[in-house]
């Protein structure tokens, strides 16, 4: 008999003790917290961290046992909640892996790419045009710092860097940065102004902060893991004032049935799997999270692709390809004001600039 009550005093006694035990480490947080408390780690021999029992001591010298799980539990939290808002897309990742080595194939997959660069690159030089008169003649884009972000085999960055701009280009696809250096590597001239790196945007965001005049981001925005964060961090390399181009794919029924439906699974110009409707951005969303992180859209276009002649050309209607031209403002969330008729004139001359091709 006073066997059993014993043992059912030692469980309440241990069971008191836990409870103490958990408002105690409670506490200890609370404290940390508050600047109030230290943390103590106790280590093996050299120094290396044992799996047993980490102590945190409290300036009130309240002692507790934490285990390691525990720890690294607590600091595993922040890091997922630091990197779990990345851009990058991992399945995405996967589809464009097995395909690395075919972006200079004009007659292949991306031969759609290739031809787009008849309107998008005149649209980024003669909107740039338009926006200053320092140029000079065969080098229209000299003195202009451009990104070039998801610049896969460097199809965009190349053009670019011909006409005289300073171009780097980032994708997070170690593939991709080998086969655009291989590329570059058959030009003296784009061996100076032309630089490849594997980097998402957000990695480069520190070090480049306010640094490019422009970003282009052609063909990107549907295949990002964050869409509100990528133009965040476009915000934030960019210089006041620089300019964003993207081009990219309208959510519609319309773009559904040709973009998918006929481009990769009929006629197979587009690789099957490239696209996910569910990722596709309409216009009015996208200039409504351009214009929330402070920038100020000057221009929609849109862009139709002829597959049987495999040409592009500029459209009124925006409901399957459109590009986009936007302006960081001078401050956050604020636009910049714009004379009426010089804007005027910046959008008459981006919807001819295809015609003029």
């Amino acid at each position: 008999m006073w066997g059993g009550a014993a043992g059912r005093a030692l469980g309440l006694s241990r069971a008191l003790a836990g409870r103490r035990a958990a408002a105690a480490v409670a506490r200890c947080w609370r404290a940390a917290d508050n600047d109030h408390g230290d943390l103590s780690f106790q280590t093996g021999p050299r120094g290396t961290l044992e799996n047993t029992t980490w102590k945190i001591q409290l300036k009130s010298h309240i002692t507790l046992p934490v285990s390691l799980t525990e720890i690294k539990s607590l600091f595993t939290t922040k890091r997922l909640f630091s990197t779990s808002r990345s851009t990058v897309d991992s399945k995405e990742m996967k589809k464009f892996q097995l395909l690395a080595h075919k972006w200079w194939d004009e007659e292949g997959e991306y031969s759609a790419l290739h031809s787009m660069n008849d309107i998008r690159v005149p649209f980024i030089r003669d909107t740039l045009l338009n926006m200053s008169n320092n140029h000079q003649l065969g080098n229209p884009l000299s003195g202009l710092k451009i990104l070039d972000v998801g610049c896969g085999g460097g199809l965009l960055s190349e053009p670019l860097g011909r006409l005289g701009a300073s171009v780097t280009g980032i994708d997070p696809l170690e593939d991709n940065i080998r086969t655009a250096d291989q590329h570059k590597s058959f030009d003296p001239i784009l061996a100076k102004r032309v630089q490849y790196k594997s980097s998402s945007l957000e990695e480069i965001v520190e070090e480049s902060a306010e640094t490019f005049d422009v970003i282009v981001a052609s063909e990107v925005v549907e295949h990002v893991a964050d869409l509100e964060m990528f133009i965040k961090c476009c915000y934030q390399v960019l210089k006041p004032e620089g300019s964003l181009f993207i081009t990219t794919i309208n959510k519609t029924q319309l773009s559904y049935v040709l973009g998918i439906v006929v481009a990769e699974k009929i006629i197979g110009i587009v690789p099957e799997g490239t696209h996910e409707w569910e990722k596709f951005v309409p216009p009015e969303e996208l200039q409504r999270l351009l214009e929330s992180s402070g920038f100020s859209v000057k221009a929609v276009n849109g862009m139709l692709y002829n597959p049987l002649t495999g040409s592009w050309s500029w459209t009124e209607s925006t409901s399957i390809n459109y590009a986009m031209h936007a302006v960081k403002s001078g401050g956050q969330g604020q636009s910049s004001y714009t004379d009426p008729s010089s804007e005027m004139q910046r959008e008459q001359h981006s919807a001819t600039a295809g015609t003029s091709m």
